[in-house]
């Protein structure tokens, strides 16, 4: 019995935590708490394209950055924002290895206030 109730933790804290893009020009939740390893899905549910952009500055040190559509560096997703679009119902997702804080951004609705912040605890 503890060894079935030690397998079901393990195996509910390797599953990965979503973030919907929402009507309102908003993520929910605006700040997620995961640990080192899960995967993070974001979801567009709203009718607008949005895109998930990495603050650069925000990145800890040893980590990947990540934007969608795949961009090198915050400046590289601003110049070429139509590659990092997602349309209605498209999902982007990124595993997070490093420990730290992540913050990110929706590059057309920034002025509007849509970010929000990834915060990864150790393993």
């Amino acid at each position: 019995m503890f060894f079935g109730a030690v397998l079901l933790a393990a195996c509910a804290s390797d599953r990965g935590v979503a973030i919907e893009m929402q009507s309102g020009q908003r993520f929910a939740p605006a700040q997620l708490h995961i640990q080192a390893g899960q995967t993070v899905t974001w979801s567009n549910e709203s009718s607008e394209s949005h895109t998930v952009t990495a603050f650069e500055d925000s990145i800890p040190e040893g980590a990947e950055y990540f934007a969608s559509g795949g961009a090198s560096s915050e400046s590289a997703a601003r110049d070429d924002v139509a590659d990092g679009l997602l349309k209605p119902g498209d999902t982007f997702q990124m595993t997070f290895d490093v420990p730290g804080t992540y913050r990110f951004f929706c590059i057309p609705h920034e002025s509007s206030g849509m970010k929000g912040t990834v915060v990864v605890a150790e393993g």
